[in-house]
């Protein structure tokens, strides 16, 4: 079998695992959702009316009651291969029974516009995109913080069947609860199906941001949004931001859902839109805290237009439904309940303030501007869309509120990911706005310029610049997919630094524990746990000064039988005068060695 076709029956494969869970995912949402439906007919041409965006709603609806189910199987030990195929099964039953009805519901949608030759171009254009990043999360995992710690937590409460608090991890008491779809896929799946997991995250965000754009604004910002979000996302690995990103995105749909019905009855705006649109916050926010960065916002946004007791209540509760069980026992185990980032107003315990001034230095370090593509919704109120259409006014705030909170808190490019849609959604404004002003400009000033066959000849050449762009990235990923043993073999040990050193550690297990150096982005590959860090209880500084005598005797009297060190960046650890006579060579990969930690001699 050639390796073309064994990379074509890997991502078919994959891609049709991911449809299925998604499949379920959607029945699951659909039947939770199904009284979102009810009430009086939605009025055409609003968000709730759109089949499109309720299906779109109803899969993010789904995969969230799936991480609630999840993190309860988690929280009593039960988070099993067997009961995770249980609750598959189970949805995938509700699915195939919900699924006549939906199918019904999509026909029965009046058919649109016939597309002029520039919408049919963009459809093209984002059919390109889609079918670029389909391919993007294929690879093994190899760099960054999916290695460090978001798969290593997955892969031990797997091993486990329980939530637990893991201290050889950089943010032990995380909100992890998008990474449990990660634990409960890797039994079934392997490694790289938590790629196609998050990516899933950022492609129905970018589904909802297109029915949000047709709606209000045209097929054209719609097709430019879509293809922002999918370059400037997140596809190729299993972090969580694009999980972040769709709950967001999902509860900003939500809310103005809740605000046109209530728009269309006198203001009763009926509560359980607040109610799913406060559920998806509570998802985010116990995946990652930079969420809770939009609930100031949102919440003076919702006390704006609701004040009853009742309703607020609720909400209030759907909220906390799939996130105060992380907050609440970081508080009750660390006094914390955003360790490690509220330690200054809360108290330090696994991190000392030197570990807490490093962080925001390296974050401060890695600080930049937004991507380019965002940079046009700054004429965004000066555009076509501005005064007729309340919806573009309200992203334009959040997207305000979102870039003012990254300039105040990080200005860290991921940290901004969260915002992504809706600021895809602003950029493909600002750029089309742009254009029409040139093209008006070309108008008067120039036009001969304007007519006959150079517009569409200009508009094929960037046409033809993204395809090329896109086959260049297309190709990229294709190389790096690894379907077979040996291919992934060859792969890991060309980009994992030390990757055949902790192989050998992996398969030589001993009772006691390991420490690294400097190997934080392949810790995953060490297939145990591995202490060691710049932060923490285990932090660098006080071990790797010490002198070899002294470091050996400390790490021994902490259970710790080998280490294993990047060399190349430490080099100043086995250089230490006596080193060799109390750690012995074990293996080694170019500048990557792993030692046994000898006894002292008398």
């Amino acid at each position: 079998m050639t390796l073309l076709l064994q990379k074509l029956i890997f991502a078919a494969q994959h891609i049709a695992a991911l449809a299925l869970f998604l499949w379920a995912a959607w029945g699951v949402g659909d039947l939770v959702g199904a009284r979102l439906r009810a009430g009086p007919p939605a009025r055409h041409g609003t968000a709730r009316g759109d089949a499109w965006l309720g299906l779109a709603l109803s899969c993010a609806l789904g995969i969230g009651v799936f991480v609630l189910l999840l993190q309860g199987l988690g929280i009593v030990g039960w988070l099993r291969p067997a009961a995770t195929m249980a609750l598959l099964l189970a949805a995938l039953a509700a699915a195939a029974m919900r699924t006549p009805a939906a199918w019904r519901r999509l026909r029965a949608v009046p058919p649109a516009p016939a597309p002029t030759l520039a919408e049919r171009t963009m459809r093209w254009v984002v059919a390109g995109a889609v079918v670029v990043c389909l391919i993007e999360p294929l690879s093994p995992p190899f760099a960054f913080d999916e290695m460090m710690y978001h798969l290593p937590w997955a892969r031990e409460t797997a091993l486990s069947g329980r939530i637990g608090i893991h201290d050889w991890l950089r943010y032990p008491w995380f909100p992890y609860n998008y990474n449990l779809l990660y634990a409960a896929a890797l039994p079934w799946m392997g490694d790289v199906f938590p790629h196609l997991l998050h990516a899933l995250a950022g492609w129905l965000s970018a589904l909802v941001v297109y029915r949000l754009a047709v709606l209000y604004t045209d097929r054209i910002v719609a097709g430019m949004a879509v293809v922002i979000l999918l370059a400037v996302g997140e596809y190729a690995n299993a972090l969580i931001d694009m999980a972040v990103a769709l709950f967001v995105v999902a509860a900003c749909a939500a809310l103005w859902i809740w605000q046109e019905d209530g728009d269309g009855d006198g203001g009763a705006r009926p509560t359980r839109w607040l109610v799913l649109a406060a559920f998806f916050l509570g998802v985010a926010a116990g995946s990652k805290y930079q969420a809770l960065t939009f609930l100031p916002l949102l919440g003076l946004w919702v006390l704006w237009r609701e004040r009853r007791p009742g309703p607020l209540a609720l909400g209030l509760a759907a909220f906390l439904l799939p996130c105060i069980y992380w907050y609440a026992r970081n508080w009750l185990q660390t006094g914390d309940p955003f360790n490690p980032i509220g330690a200054r107003v809360f108290g330090f315990t696994n991190w000392n303030p030197a570990d807490y001034q490093q962080q925001l230095d390296d974050v401060r370090a890695h600080a930049s501007l937004p991507n380019v593509m965002f940079w046009a919704l700054l004429v965004v109120p000066f555009g076509v869309f501005w005064k007729a259409r309340p919806a573009v006014r309200a992203a334009f705030a959040f997207g305000v509120w979102s870039l003012v909170v990254w300039v105040l808190t990080s200005r860290y490019p991921r940290y901004m990911m969260a915002s992504f849609p809706i600021l895809a959604w602003l950029g493909a404004m600002g750029w089309r706005q742009l254009y029409l002003w040139g093209a008006g400009l070309v108008r008067s000033r120039a036009p001969g310029l304007a007519g006959g066959r150079r517009p569409a000849m200009a508009a094929g050449a960037l046409v033809a610049v993204l395809a090329a762009a896109g086959l260049s990235r297309f190709a990229a990923h294709w190389r790096i997919i690894s379907p077979t043993p040996q291919t992934r073999e060859a792969f890991l040990r060309q980009q994992v630094p030390g990757y055949e050193v902790l192989s050998y550690l992996r398969a030589h297990p001993v009772p006691d524990k390991l420490y690294q150096v400097v190997l934080n982005d392949a810790l995953y590959y060490a297939g145990v746990p591995a202490w060691g860090d710049v932060f923490g209880p285990y932090r660098y500084a006080d071990f790797v000064y010490l002198p070899a005598d002294e470091l050996a005797r400390k790490l021994a009297a902490q259970g710790f039988g080998r280490i294993v060190i990047r060399t190349d960046l430490a080099p100043y650890i086995h250089t230490k005068p006596g080193f060799d006579r109390r750690f012995q060579l074990i293996a080694e990969q170019g500048s990557v060695k792993a030692y046994r930690i000898l006894p002292a001699t008398p």
